[in-house]
Parts: C-alpha cells; structure tokens; sequence
C-alpha cells in the first residue's frame, strides 16, 4: 500500500535518509524505530504530505502522492502526531467527529453513519466516557487516546502514528499496541508508529523499519531484537 522509491530526506542541510526503497502493506504492522534525530517523525509526515522529500517517490495505492488531491489522500491516509491539540471548547467528541470530515458535505453535517462511527471509534479506544470533556480538560494520555478516535473514525486504509505510547503508563502503552495490532491484523490496515518503546512493539508488530546512519532498513520481527539491542545498547 506504501511504496517508497528511492527516497531522500533531508532536515536543512543535513541528509536523514538517502536513497531509501521499501513498502508496507496492508494487514501489516511496522514500527519505525531509531536515535533521536535521525527522521522517523520526518518520513511519517513525508508520507503523510506533510513534508517535502529531497529526492525519489512516495507511492500510495500505485499513485504517488504528490498526484492525489487533498480529500482524495485524506481518504487514504490518517496521521496522528505528538503535538497536543490545544483548541478551547472544542470537546473530545467533536475533536473525533473531525475524522470524519472527508466524507461531509461543504458545512460539515455528520450523517447518523458518521455518528455511528464516530461512537464505535470512541469505544474501541475507551475513551468514549470522556465524549462530552472539553479538549483542555484532558490529561496527555486521554488527549493521545482521543487523537487515535480520530483517526479510526477516519476510516483509512493507513494510519500514521508518530509515538503514539509517548504519554501512556505501561498497561495503557500495551493496549493500545494491541489495538493498533487489531485493526491491522482484523481490519486490513496499514499501520506504520514510530516509538522508542520496543517492549510494547516486539509482542504484536509483523516488522520494523529501522533508520540508521542515512539508511531505512525494513526487518522481520523474528529479527529485530539482536538488531535493536545492536543500534540502542552499543
């Protein structure tokens, strides 16, 4: 579903990843790990069409992106960052309701099959008690939890998650691994995250992609442990 051809990217004058091939499919789950620094947040919002790329193409579902029209990509692609929302009075039900905003008409009218999504979405993150709690009112981790409400009830084939365990205590950090495993395994999605939480990945994700010294390398979970131990612990 995700290709990657021959990709670039820099940060000012400083190449992050050079010359990077590889994809990710749907039904598939990829953490994205690296050192600070190295892109992960930058190629999610490359892909996300949130970034320039330096050199090469990002094709999605055999379109590269750079040709998809904004409504069309925002049916394809959801993106959750690390930036909190900081809107005020705008509650957590409405914040998901967002999600749904590719598939409204011009004033945004939410259709019972809208509401219904929204609703499901709020419950398969458990966070459908904090539906009428203002946005400002929430801690990080129930304002994290919400986000990927969002980003369920924007019904893409791909989610994009930059550290979504980031503000999570460890129980909540797993579940939502769990979850984010779920919809690829169950719903046929293709989740990409990035994470220094390698603990909570390793149980439930098919792969993942490693950044390291300009390169992007893609490797089998049964794999990735002597790899991490090698780029994290030297």
């Amino acid at each position: 579903m995700i290709q990657l051809s021959n990709i670039s990217l820099a940060f000012g004058e400083r190449t992050l990843i050079e010359g990077a091939s590889t994809h990710f499919e749907c039904g598939e789950m990829v953490a994205l790990l690296g050192r600070n620094g190295t892109g992960k947040s930058t190629l999610l919002r490359a892909i996300a069409k949130l970034g320039e790329v330096a050199k090469g193409d990002i094709i999605i579902d055999g379109k590269a992106i750079s040709d998809i029209d904004i409504r069309t990509f925002a049916r394809l692609v959801a993106f959750v960052n690390t930036e909190r929302v900081d809107i005020d009075s705008l509650s957590a039900y409405d914040l998901v309701a967002i999600g749904r905003s590719p598939y409204t008409d011009w004033m945004g009218r939410l259709t019972k099959r809208d509401r219904d999504i929204i609703e499901r979405s709020m419950q398969i993150t458990g966070v459908d008690k904090l539906a009428d709690r203002m946005v400002e009112t929430l801690s990080d981790g129930e304002c994290q939890r919400v986000m990927i409400a969002r980003a369920i009830a924007q019904q893409t084939p791909i989610i994009l998650l930059d550290e979504p365990t980031a503000f999570l205590d460890i129980p909540t950090r797993f579940e939502v691994c769990r979850l984010l495993a779920d919809l690829a395994h169950k719903q046929g999605k293709c989740i990409l995250f990035s994470t220094h939480d390698v603990d909570s990945a390793l149980p439930v994700c098919d792969s993942f992609a490693i950044i390291e010294n300009e390169t992007l390398r893609k490797i089998a979970t049964s794999d990735a442990a002597t790899e991490i131990d090698r780029i994290f612990k030297r």
